[in-house]
């Protein structure tokens, strides 16, 4: 095969020109096909002829300004990375947005400048690479991501070069098409990486990308994805039921006297709830039923784990049954042995739940 496909040997080089073999692989975890040839010595720089095609400069504009109208981002940031001469940041700015450029060739940066685009020379190599007029409301990388030996860095840097709410646009060669059509003269060295729809939304998911919508485009050429930067979750409504629960659990304890409550359970829910509260200077001990947990102490609170029939032989006032799906089972098997001895509540997701005096018959 050829070893590269830009920078065409001419009469002085050709002499050292020879071809080479490329050697295909396919992850067997993610499925992605990819070459484990070097890159090329030129990966980071972006070399296109796009603009020469009339029709892929009307499909761009077409294209983009979709994007800009389905994303509002009019008036936004956008930043191109890999943009080389600035072709496409040119068609961007005619739709309406505030168009960024990075672009690793100093050449191309400097035909950018001489054309007043906002370009900045660099490359995107690692996840904490801050690029000059960051965070950027949406990004473009179009037809670059299979050049580069280390495609999550570059992705993950992008991440964090976004706004909360960051959209982009991310193109690749479609490999479905190429498979569809046997094309096998589309491997080339410059492209270590060979996506289809499904390696393409794996790579981005694991990168921190949700996939907004992947549709092929340009005669099925291109793989072509809008996605949306992952959100992180919001954990405050974890906080606010960790406190309500253990609110509830003490006001409970605290009608009784001290070490005349158990629980029944010792999971890692028990424990955690045991940890975090102040219950423990009112429970006696933690029943459970798994003889291998029995004669052991819970963790970090430091209570003894104990058969039920410690509930024969040392009686508590009341039981708090923290044993998840089983905690129905473990109500039943208490009143229908003590009958109503002990006040008996559920720990469930919203809090206490009494258990009445009387077994229920219908097994509810």
């Amino acid at each position: 095969m050829p070893q590269a496909a830009q920078y065409l040997p001419d009469i002085e080089s050709i002499k050292n020109d020879i071809g080479i073999d490329l050697r295909v692989r396919q992850c067997s975890c993610c499925g992605l096909v990819q070459l484990d040839n070097a890159p090329v010595s030129y990966f980071r720089e972006v070399i296109r002829a796009a603009a020469i095609s009339r029709e892929m400069t009307e499909f761009r504009h077409k294209q983009f300004r979709a994007f800009v109208e389905t994303q509002s981002l009019n008036g936004k940031k956008v930043l191109e990375v890999g943009c080389g001469n600035g072709e496409y940041l040119s068609i961007l700015e005619q739709c309406g947005v505030e168009a960024y450029g990075l672009e690793y060739s100093s050449t191309a940066v400097e035909h950018c400048a001489s054309n007043s685009l906002k370009v900045a020379e660099g490359f995107i190599d690692s996840p904490s690479t801050l690029v000059k007029g960051a965070p950027f409301d949406a990004f473009l990388i179009l037809n670059f991501l299979e050049h580069l030996p280390d495609q999550q860095a570059m992705l993950r840097g992008i991440y964090n070069n976004l706004t909360t709410n960051g959209i982009g646009l991310i193109e690749v060669p479609n490999f479905d098409m190429i498979m569809r059509r046997k094309l096998f003269s589309e491997f080339t060295a410059d492209h270590l990486f060979y996506f289809t729809s499904d390696t393409l939304s794996t790579t981005l998911n694991r990168n921190g990308f949700d996939i907004v919508e992947c549709s092929e485009e340009w005669y099925g050429y291109i793989l072509s994805a809008t996605v949306r930067k992952r959100s992180t979750l919001d954990l405050s409504q974890l906080r606010n039921s960790q406190a309500q629960v253990i609110a509830k659990l003490s006001q409970f304890v605290r009608r009784f006297d001290n070490k005349r409550v158990a629980i029944w359970g010792a999971g890692h829910q028990a424990f955690t709830l045991m940890a975090m509260s102040d219950i423990t200077l009112r429970v006696r001990y933690v029943v459970d039923s798994a003889p291998f947990k029995q004669g052991k102490y819970t963790p970090a609170t430091h209570l003894p784990i104990v058969a039920p029939s410690s509930l024969e032989s040392d009686p508590v006032d009341a039981v708090i049954i923290m044993a998840a799906s089983y905690s129905d089972e473990v109500a039943r098997i208490i009143r229908e042995k003590f009958g109503p001895r002990m006040d008996v509540v559920i720990l469930r997701d919203h809090g206490l739940e009494t258990v009445a005096s009387q077994p229920d018959t219908q097994g509810r």
